[in-house]
């Protein structure tokens, strides 16, 4: 069956009526929808509750609209991503499966996805090669949910995952277990990046599980298609795989590439190139064609303090967190590359792309 996906603007922090639009007006049914990955307006840190907010008004329209049980709509994956700094627009990308007559006629390799939950992640396991091994299983069945037999054509992983927290951090002690760490902040980049050597062994990016002094610490080893995020909603990780598989039909296609650094347009032309639009040498956002649906992309400010050879600042600012100055900077560049700033920008990118840069996964409809 092929698949949907639809880009909505989120006009406040509850606001849920461009899915209800897109389910009244026939484009799919509310019990249809099998994910949604999205950006809020809050800090985008450990105690940013716009995302449950948000998720809590998505799955109260699902609920309303559709038949399916409470339980069942509270398995849909919804990964939703803190922090709109700068010009970034709080947005939703909402993927449904459709009935086969609303596929393409092709024989193409389409857009398809893949759903997956890890097996619960204790608080120990963050950080740790326990988590990476967790992470990789779940990948695992989630391409093969989406149909998909080659790991060339994955292009995109995002995960919600668990991060550390005062109450975690607690419940380990109390059974005679470490973790990787006590600051509650700096576990939100360490989840994320074991996650993403996860996804990494999953695919075959990297040759093995990682010894545990390499996590975090060898920035060699990263995968090109993951994006990780993490918060407090959930104890394991909740995966969305999509890539392009035979027999999908579906009228969209997905690519990716990576930014080599915080300023690398060509990175994300190259995204859109291989999702599988025809682009000239020196595009430009009109060239699209209004044929994008959304990129998605990680970023981190470079630890090397460098970009390009001129000096950086974030990391010694003490006033603004570096993850939010990144962000906006990604944000700003991003929009501007692709004429819309309704772009999923993400942080935390340890272990996903090259050090200072990021992936970047593009869906384009290409009927």
């Amino acid at each position: 069956m092929p698949f949907e996906v639809r880009k909505v603007e989120i006009t406040s922090v509850t606001d849920a009526s461009g899915l209800e639009r897109l389910i009244r007006d026939g484009v799919f049914t509310a019990d249809e929808v099998v994910a949604v990955i999205g950006k809020t307006e809050g800090n985008g840190g450990v105690n940013d509750y716009t995302r449950i907010l948000a998720d809590q008004a998505f799955r109260g329209v699902l609920m309303e609209h559709g038949s399916r049980s409470e339980a069942d709509v509270k398995a849909i994956p919804m990964a939703w991503s803190g922090g709109c700094d700068g010009v970034i627009t709080p947005h939703a990308t909402i993927f449904a499966r459709v009935p086969d007559t609303k596929g393409a006629d092709t024989d193409e390799k389409r857009l398809s996805v893949g759903i997956a939950m890890s097996d619960v992640l204790l608080p120990e396991d963050i950080g740790r090669p326990a988590m990476v091994e967790k992470v990789a299983e779940g990948v695992r069945r989630a391409m093969a949910a989406a149909g998909i037999t080659d790991v060339a054509d994955v292009h995109y992983v995002q995960t919600k995952t668990p991060l550390l927290v005062q109450d975690t951090i607690a419940d380990a002690h109390r059974r005679g277990m470490t973790v990787y760490t006590e600051d509650t902040l700096y576990s939100m980049d360490i989840s994320n990046g074991t996650t993403a050597l996860g996804i990494a062994l999953a695919l075959g990016e990297i040759p093995g599980v990682p010894a545990a002094e390499a996590i975090g610490r060898d920035h060699s080893l990263f995968s090109t298609v993951a994006s990780c995020s993490s918060g407090v909603e959930l104890d394991r990780a909740q995966i969305v795989l999509v890539g392009n598989a035979a027999g999908s039909r579906s009228h969209y296609r997905v690519g990716h590439a990576a930014m080599r650094d915080a300023i690398d347009q060509d990175g994300i032309w190259d995204a859109i190139r291989s999702a599988g639009l025809d682009l000239p040498e020196r595009p430009h956002h009109t060239d699209l064609g209004g044929r994008l649906v959304n990129v998605f992309l990680k970023c981190e400010a470079d630890p090397r303090g460098k970009l390009r050879g001129r000096r950086q600042l974030p990391l010694d600012d003490s006033d603004v967190h570096h993850h939010r100055q990144i962000k906006g900077a990604v944000g700003g560049v991003t929009a501007a590359t692709v004429g819309d700033s309704a772009v999923f920008v993400s942080v935390a990118a340890l272990h996903q792309g090259p050090l200072g840069g990021g992936p970047v996964a593009a869906i384009v409809r290409v009927d």
